[in-house]
Formats: C-alpha cells, sequence, structure tokens
C-alpha cells in the first residue's frame, strides 16, 4: 500500500508530474494507494479543479483513512518526541496514519517526513 501524501494528490493527477509517472507505475505493479483524511482535506481545499479530484479519486477508490484515537495517539506521541514544533502537527498526523496502516508514505516533501523514520514511517 502507498499512503499518498497532500502533494501526491495534487501532482499525481498533473500528466507531466514526476509524482504522475510514480503513481503509473505502481499501479502498474499491483500497489494500491490511499491517503489520510487530513491529506485528502488539504488536496480538497485547493486549488484543484473537480477533474482531478475525480481522477485521484478513482486512484485511492475512496481508501480515505480516518484519525480515530490510535492515529491521534500517536500522531501525539510523535509530536512530543519530535521537539512539539507546530509546524509539524498536520506532519504527525499524515505519518501516524501511514504507520498504522503499514502504508510507506509517498511524498514530494521527503526532507520533512525523514525525520518520522526513526519512529517507524517508511517512505516510498
Amino acid at each position: 500500500m502507498i499512503h499518498l501524501d497532500a502533494n501526491y494528490l495534487i501532482l499525481g493527477g498533473i500528466e507531466s508530474s514526476p509524482q504522475n509517472s510514480d503513481l503509473r507505475r505502481w499501479l502498474s505493479q499491483g500497489e494500491a494507494a490511499s491517503t489520510s483524511a487530513i491529506a485528502w482535506m488539504e488536496f480538497v481545499t485547493g486549488p484543484v479543479i473537480p477533474e482531478v479530484v475525480e481522477s485521484i479519486r478513482l486512484v485511492i477508490e475512496d481508501r480515505i483513512v480516518p484519525i480515530g484515537r490510535d492515529e491521534a495517539e500517536l500522531a501525539a506521541r510523535l509530536f512530543n518526541m519530535l521537539g512539539r514544533k507546530r509546524a509539524l502537527r498536520y506532519d504527525c498526523l499524515i505519518a501516524a496514519t501511514a504507520i498504522q496502516s503499514r502504508a510507506r508514505l509517498a511524498t514530494a516533501n521527503r526532507s520533512d517526513f525523514a525525520l518520522f523514520e526513526a519512529h517507524g514511517l517508511e517512505l516510498a
């Protein structure tokens, strides 16, 4: 399972982007794609046209992982372990959702998420 960060949701819908190429490759290899509710919110906040939203929705087949108690508590632990930086709140939720789903995270901001690798996150 590949868990898509918001930037992969946005750029994955653009045919000429490296993210679109990655998505096509993963899907052709039989990988399934999903995303967290927080990344989906960031994506549909836009600006994005309805056709791109629909094309990405078809790729993830509505596999939008909710943030429940386990994800929220893991995100809180990550937030506390990584210095309680306010800018990390969404990233902690996205990382926690991928970790709990046992999915690799695809993100264009690898450096932002690299600090979560020591805590169980696997980057795609």
